[in-house]
Protein backbone atom coordinates (compact mmCIF):
# COMPACT_ATOMS: atom_id res chain seq x y z
CA UNK A 1 0.00 0.00 0.00
CA UNK A 2 1.26 3.47 -0.87
CA UNK A 3 1.85 5.36 2.38
CA UNK A 4 0.72 8.60 0.73
CA UNK A 5 -2.86 7.44 0.14
CA UNK A 6 -5.82 7.91 2.41
CA UNK A 7 -8.79 5.55 2.77
CA UNK A 8 -10.80 7.89 0.53
CA UNK A 9 -8.18 7.52 -2.22
CA UNK A 10 -8.52 3.76 -2.33
CA UNK A 11 -11.26 2.51 -4.68
CA UNK A 12 -12.07 -0.51 -2.52
CA UNK A 13 -11.33 -2.03 0.84
CA UNK A 14 -7.83 -3.43 0.47
CA UNK A 15 -8.49 -6.09 3.12
CA UNK A 16 -11.75 -7.49 1.76
CA UNK A 17 -11.38 -6.35 -1.84
CA UNK A 18 -14.97 -5.06 -1.81
CA UNK A 19 -15.81 -1.46 -2.65
CA UNK A 20 -17.73 0.50 0.02
CA UNK A 21 -21.46 -0.02 -0.34
CA UNK A 22 -21.04 -3.08 -2.57
CA UNK A 23 -21.38 -5.71 0.16
CA UNK A 24 -24.64 -7.52 -0.65
CA UNK A 25 -27.10 -8.19 2.19
CA UNK A 26 -26.13 -8.76 5.79
CA UNK A 27 -22.51 -9.05 6.85
CA UNK A 28 -21.89 -12.80 6.83
CA UNK A 29 -18.16 -12.75 7.56
CA UNK A 30 -17.14 -15.24 10.27
CA UNK A 31 -17.50 -13.87 13.77
CA UNK A 32 -19.80 -11.02 12.70
CA UNK A 33 -23.28 -10.62 14.15
CA UNK A 34 -25.87 -9.50 11.63
CA UNK A 35 -27.38 -6.14 12.54
CA UNK A 36 -31.08 -5.53 12.45
CA UNK A 37 -31.94 -3.19 9.56
CA UNK A 38 -35.13 -1.57 8.36
CA UNK A 39 -36.15 -1.74 4.68
CA UNK A 40 -34.14 1.44 3.95
CA UNK A 41 -31.01 -0.13 5.44
CA UNK A 42 -30.94 1.99 8.62
CA UNK A 43 -29.75 0.19 11.74
CA UNK A 44 -32.50 -0.97 14.08
CA UNK A 45 -32.24 -3.04 17.20
CA UNK A 46 -34.89 -5.71 17.43
CA UNK A 47 -33.36 -7.18 20.58
CA UNK A 48 -35.60 -7.23 23.63
CA UNK A 49 -34.93 -4.51 26.20
CA UNK A 50 -35.19 -4.26 29.96
CA UNK A 51 -37.20 -1.58 31.77
CA UNK A 52 -34.33 0.91 31.45
CA UNK A 53 -33.87 0.31 27.73
CA UNK A 54 -30.76 -1.85 27.94
CA UNK A 55 -30.61 -4.55 25.24
CA UNK A 56 -31.10 -8.10 26.45
CA UNK A 57 -29.72 -11.19 24.74
CA UNK A 58 -31.76 -12.50 21.81
CA UNK A 59 -34.39 -14.97 22.97
CA UNK A 60 -35.02 -13.31 26.35
CA UNK A 61 -38.31 -11.63 27.15
CA UNK A 62 -38.12 -7.88 27.61
CA UNK A 63 -40.61 -5.13 28.27
CA UNK A 64 -42.74 -3.68 25.46
CA UNK A 65 -40.91 -0.95 23.59
CA UNK A 66 -42.01 2.16 21.76
CA UNK A 67 -42.27 1.81 17.98
CA UNK A 68 -39.48 3.68 16.15
CA UNK A 69 -41.98 5.64 14.08
CA UNK A 70 -44.30 6.68 16.93
CA UNK A 71 -45.45 10.29 16.55
CA UNK A 72 -48.23 11.22 18.97
CA UNK A 73 -49.96 14.61 19.10
CA UNK A 74 -48.14 16.86 21.62
CA UNK A 75 -50.62 16.58 24.49
CA UNK A 76 -50.82 12.80 24.14
CA UNK A 77 -47.03 12.50 23.94
CA UNK A 78 -46.67 14.52 27.14
CA UNK A 79 -49.26 12.38 28.98
CA UNK A 80 -47.64 9.13 27.84
CA UNK A 81 -44.11 10.31 28.68
CA UNK A 82 -45.25 11.44 32.12
CA UNK A 83 -46.95 8.07 32.70
CA UNK A 84 -43.77 6.23 31.69
CA UNK A 85 -41.59 8.40 33.96
CA UNK A 86 -43.97 7.70 36.87
CA UNK A 87 -43.75 3.96 36.08
CA UNK A 88 -39.93 4.07 36.32
CA UNK A 89 -39.41 3.73 32.55
CA UNK A 90 -37.54 6.90 31.59
CA UNK A 91 -35.90 5.33 28.52
CA UNK A 92 -39.32 4.65 27.06
CA UNK A 93 -40.49 8.16 27.99
CA UNK A 94 -37.49 9.44 26.04
CA UNK A 95 -38.60 7.40 23.01
CA UNK A 96 -42.06 9.01 23.12
CA UNK A 97 -40.61 12.52 23.49
CA UNK A 98 -38.07 11.84 20.73
CA UNK A 99 -40.95 10.88 18.44
CA UNK A 100 -42.65 14.22 19.18
CA UNK A 101 -39.36 16.07 18.61
CA UNK A 102 -38.75 14.38 15.25
CA UNK A 103 -42.36 15.02 14.14
CA UNK A 104 -42.21 18.68 15.19
CA UNK A 105 -41.85 21.16 12.37
CA UNK A 106 -42.09 24.44 14.24
CA UNK A 107 -39.96 26.53 16.57
CA UNK A 108 -40.51 24.17 19.55
CA UNK A 109 -38.15 21.52 18.20
CA UNK A 110 -35.41 22.39 20.70
CA UNK A 111 -37.94 22.22 23.55
CA UNK A 112 -38.94 18.67 22.58
CA UNK A 113 -35.29 17.72 22.22
CA UNK A 114 -34.65 19.08 25.73
CA UNK A 115 -37.58 17.15 27.16
CA UNK A 116 -36.23 13.96 25.61
CA UNK A 117 -32.83 14.75 27.14
CA UNK A 118 -34.43 15.13 30.59
CA UNK A 119 -35.75 11.58 30.27
CA UNK A 120 -32.34 10.33 29.08
CA UNK A 121 -30.73 12.03 32.09
CA UNK A 122 -33.09 10.12 34.40
CA UNK A 123 -32.30 6.94 32.46
CA UNK A 124 -28.58 7.44 33.10
CA UNK A 125 -29.21 8.07 36.78
CA UNK A 126 -31.37 4.95 37.15
CA UNK A 127 -28.64 2.93 35.42
CA UNK A 128 -26.08 4.26 37.91
CA UNK A 129 -24.28 6.60 35.49
CA UNK A 130 -24.11 9.80 37.55
CA UNK A 131 -21.70 11.59 35.21
CA UNK A 132 -23.94 10.96 32.19
CA UNK A 133 -27.01 11.99 34.20
CA UNK A 134 -25.49 15.32 35.20
CA UNK A 135 -24.37 16.05 31.63
CA UNK A 136 -27.73 15.26 30.06
CA UNK A 137 -29.80 16.99 32.74
CA UNK A 138 -27.63 20.11 32.48
CA UNK A 139 -27.89 20.15 28.70
CA UNK A 140 -31.64 19.58 28.90
CA UNK A 141 -32.25 22.33 31.48
CA UNK A 142 -30.23 24.78 29.40
CA UNK A 143 -32.14 23.77 26.25
CA UNK A 144 -35.67 24.10 27.68
CA UNK A 145 -35.15 27.20 29.89
CA UNK A 146 -35.65 29.73 27.06
CA UNK A 147 -39.23 28.42 26.60
CA UNK A 148 -40.33 29.24 30.17
CA UNK A 149 -42.08 32.51 29.27
CA UNK A 150 -44.26 31.03 26.54
CA UNK A 151 -44.34 27.29 27.06
CA UNK A 152 -46.68 25.54 24.61
CA UNK A 153 -49.08 22.70 25.44
CA UNK A 154 -49.03 23.55 29.15
CA UNK A 155 -45.47 22.24 29.51
CA UNK A 156 -44.14 23.12 32.97
CA UNK A 157 -40.85 24.49 31.64
CA UNK A 158 -39.91 26.65 34.65
CA UNK A 159 -40.73 23.84 37.08
CA UNK A 160 -38.86 21.26 34.96
CA UNK A 161 -35.80 23.49 34.73
CA UNK A 162 -35.82 23.97 38.53
CA UNK A 163 -36.39 20.22 39.05
CA UNK A 164 -33.45 19.33 36.79
CA UNK A 165 -31.11 21.77 38.55
CA UNK A 166 -32.21 20.50 41.98
CA UNK A 167 -31.65 16.91 40.88
CA UNK A 168 -28.21 17.79 39.48
CA UNK A 169 -27.25 19.31 42.84
CA UNK A 170 -28.52 16.21 44.66
CA UNK A 171 -26.61 13.67 42.54
CA UNK A 172 -23.55 12.38 44.33
CA UNK A 173 -24.81 13.22 47.81
CA UNK A 174 -26.62 9.94 48.43
CA UNK A 175 -29.48 7.95 46.97
CA UNK A 176 -32.12 9.89 45.07
CA UNK A 177 -35.67 8.88 46.05
CA UNK A 178 -37.58 7.32 43.13
CA UNK A 179 -40.37 9.91 43.40
CA UNK A 180 -37.81 12.59 42.58
CA UNK A 181 -37.18 10.89 39.23
CA UNK A 182 -40.72 11.34 37.92
CA UNK A 183 -41.34 15.04 37.26
CA UNK A 184 -44.64 16.45 36.08
CA UNK A 185 -44.27 17.55 32.48
CA UNK A 186 -47.40 19.69 32.30
CA UNK A 187 -48.90 22.24 34.68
Amino acid sequence: MDSGTTPADRPYNQVSGIAPGDRPGPDTRPGRVARDRDPAGRARNARPRDGLGRPLPHGMTGVPTTPDDLALPPEEALREAERLLAAGRPFHAHEVLEGAWKACDDDTRELWKGLAQLAVGVTHLRRGNQVGAVRLLTRAADRIAPYAAGAPHGIAVAALTAWARTLIARIGSGPVPPEMLAPRLVD
